[in-house]
């Protein structure tokens, strides 16, 4: 489930913290949002901002043969 955290402190500051996004993909679902909100002071990626979707694809080949012995 991809969620994004907002904590905002009493100075103004908005604490950011996106889960669920892997890769930097999270960097497009939040851009938007950083633009309205000003200047990017400091940001800090997660173990999911590195890791890799892993796709697997199987092929199987069956073949038959037929003998009228």
């Amino acid at each position: 489930m991809e969620t994004l955290e907002f904590v905002i402190y009493p100075d103004g500051r908005v604490q950011e913290k996106v889960t669920g996004i892997i890769g930097a993909s999270c960097a497009e679902v939040t851009a938007a949002i950083e633009s309205q909100l000003g200047n990017v002071i400091n940001q800090e990626q997660t173990s999911e901002y590195f890791a890799q979707q892993v796709n697997q694809t199987a092929v199987a080949t069956t073949q038959a043969t037929y003998s009228e012995w």
